[in-house]
């Protein structure tokens, strides 16, 4: 009973706040008697289509009979009214249902008329234009949906969720036409575009976590970190609200032995109470609660790196606050087309967003103002080049800090850094400073070239920028990028890979491996890893790249550069055993990455 006048009171609230977020003002709300996802797919399907609700709803009159109602109520009650299955969910006999029904003749012929207006030969084609001009600028690119692989395969969600689809060659032909198109990725395994329309919401696969929508940009990071069981713990120190995080965990699940428990932990740091809720929820929903560890409310810059419980940690994953200038389609509160009041001469549209992003030129006309979007849907409005150079000058600097920090962890051997930002100062020139600095050079990292990353994203065409890299190609070409508006899919992001060689003594426990030319472990029948320590030269001389000898004092070359090598690990080259292929290979040696 209380649904309706909840969600008027959260669109009312949200939309009149600044930095509004519709998610955050229906999920932040503790009090709610309605369940929370009811009252926010109602507030968001209303407000797709309060367009069209408003036209039939002014042309009706019915805010002129029906006093009682305001503007919002008399949106949300006619969306259900007309568009729910079944109904406004409320007894026949309530008051507020009446109100709708008695007016159900009019409110219907309307309906019917502003669908023929929008020239929609049914009520399909009709949600069909709604979607595309609601997504807006998003309607340009595809849903990503990344196959969580804890819970599905790609090859069953082509078989149910995705059975309808039509598949296509390239991404560029899932956003053409409207229908239902399905391209599989070519570089990150386990990774589908789908087509932006599609009602994601209502299906089983989606609501029991088999899929999770992400975008292909945010898949880089965890597929590129690239952890293997040798590699030890995995942190991802920013992990709210948890899509890289079961990402890792994903990764990290298809490389554990059939009918053996996990001896991987993913520790999941999230300073923020309310985005460490969010965290749990999705790492529930994933199906990662054996593998990941979350930290609630716990700050990943006060953990000690020489703790004893970090002292297995291998990998890093860092995804730090930033701009979020890179962001496509973020879920902030959306345009609510408000009925008119009788008596009013101006048609009410509920968007402060728009008077806060303007401002007026001399000449009197209005100008677009930059707005920075961070990672938790906060907006600020940027009055002038000074004020985001000081903003971006913030942001980096909290951004090295949390890089060098990750540097410190003794056992450390791979970090990936990423940001959904397209600036520089985020993004190269942080990497620069991190190269630069003293505890990067006194432990030894350096960056992960291009030609010893995982294979999908060394063949991703869009690198670093050379001029933001201060003219250093080699680190530029180690960079990844995406723009939102090259064509290929994605929003705007960066990430960047930092490898080192762990001395002895500081190793993760499991003792140095002989490793093949593609930097895979060589393993025994039982599977059991090769340690260059026990094993004699004769046994080594097979296995060497290229026959290298063994004689003395050549051995000890190859075994560094054999070292080095493991760096690169991931590499998707025919895998040496099936003990050795991960499940971030599979999608791409079953035939669906190529």
């Amino acid at each position: 009973m209380s649904l309706y006048h909840e969600t008027a009171e959260i669109l009312s609230a949200t939309s009149s706040t600044a930095g509004g977020n519709l998610k955050t003002g229906v999920f932040g709300k503790k009090d709610l008697k309605s369940p929370q996802q009811q009252v926010y797919a109602l507030a968001l399907e209303t407000c797709k289509w309060s367009p069209v609700l408003k036209e039939v709803i002014d042309k009706s009159e019915l805010l002129r009979h029906e006093r009682k109602l305001s503007p919002l109520l008399a949106l949300l009650l006619v969306h259900d009214y007309i568009l729910a299955k079944g109904g406004i969910a409320l007894p026949a006999t309530h008051g507020l249902r009446a109100s709708i029904e008695r007016h159900k003749a009019r409110l219907n012929a309307e309906f019917t008329r502003a669908r023929l207006r929008r020239k929609a030969g049914s009520l399909e084609a009709l949600r069909e234009q709604i979607a595309t001009e609601f997504l807006g600028e998003a309607a340009a690119y595809p849903r990503w949906v990344r196959v969580n692989i804890l819970k599905t395969t790609v090859e069953d969600q082509l078989a149910t969720t995705f059975a309808t689809f039509s598949r296509v060659l390239s991404v560029s032909e899932v956003t053409a036409t409207p229908g239902k198109f399905l391209y599989v990725d070519e570089h990150v395994p386990n990774l589908l575009a789908v087509s932006p329309s599609f009602e994601f919401a209502k299906t089983e696969a989606y609501t029991s976590g088999a899929i999770i929508l992400q975008d292909k940009a945010s898949c880089f990071p965890a597929y590129l970190l690239d952890p293997h069981v040798e590699d030890g713990d995995v942190i991802d120190s920013c992990a709210a609200p948890g899509n890289k995080t079961t990402h890792l965990a994903s990764i990290v699940h298809s490389r554990i032995p059939e009918n053996e428990e996990p001896t991987q932990t993913v520790y999941a740091f999230e300073k923020d109470s309310k985005r460490s809720r969010t965290l749990e929820k999705m790492v529930k929903l994933a199906g990662a609660k054996d593998i990941i560890r979350m930290n609630f409310g716990q700050d990943f810059l006060k953990a000690d790196p020489n703790s004893d419980l970090f002292s297995n940690v291998g990998c890093l994953l860092l995804d730090p606050s930033c701009s979020g200038s890179g962001i496509v389609g973020r879920d902030d509160m959306p345009t609510v087309h408000l009925p008119d009041i009788p008596g009013s001469s101006k048609s009410q549209l509920s968007d402060s967003r728009r008077k806060r992003k303007r401002e007026t030129n001399d000449d009197g006309k209005k100008k677009a103002q930059p707005v920075l979007v961070d990672d938790d849907g906060k907006e600020t409005l940027v009055s002038s080049e000074k004020e985001l150079k000081a903003r971006l000058e913030a942001l980096s600097s909290f951004q090295l800090t949390l890089l060098l920090h990750a540097f410190k962890f003794p056992a450390a051997r791979r970090i990936t850094y990423s940001t959904c930002s397209i600036h520089a100062e985020e993004n190269e020139q942080v990497v620069l400073k991190a190269l630069q600095s003293d505890v990067g050079k006194q432990r030894g990292w350096r960056i992960l070239p291009r030609d010893r990353q995982v294979r999908g994203l060394r063949e991703w065409p869009v690198r670093g920028s050379v001029d933001a890299s201060d003219g250093d190609a080699e680190v530029a070409d180690a960079c990844i990028r995406s723009y939102k508006d090259d064509g290929r899919g994605v929003m705007g992001f960066f990430v960047a890979a930092f490898v080192r060689d762990v001395r002895p003594g500081l190793e993760d426990g499991d003792g140095p491996y002989i490793r093949d030319e593609n930097g895979r472990i060589i393993r025994d029948h039982l599977g059991m890893p090769t340690s260059k320590l026990e094993c004699r030269p004769e046994t080594l001389r097979g296995s060497l790249p290229n026959n290298e000898s063994t004689q003395d004092g050549h051995y000890e070359q190859v075994e560094h550069e054999e070292e080095d090598e493991s760096m690169g690990s991931g590499d998707l080259s025919e895998p040496s055993s099936d003990s050795d292929l991960s499940g971030a290979d599979e999608g791409e040696w079953n035939g669906f990455g190529d």
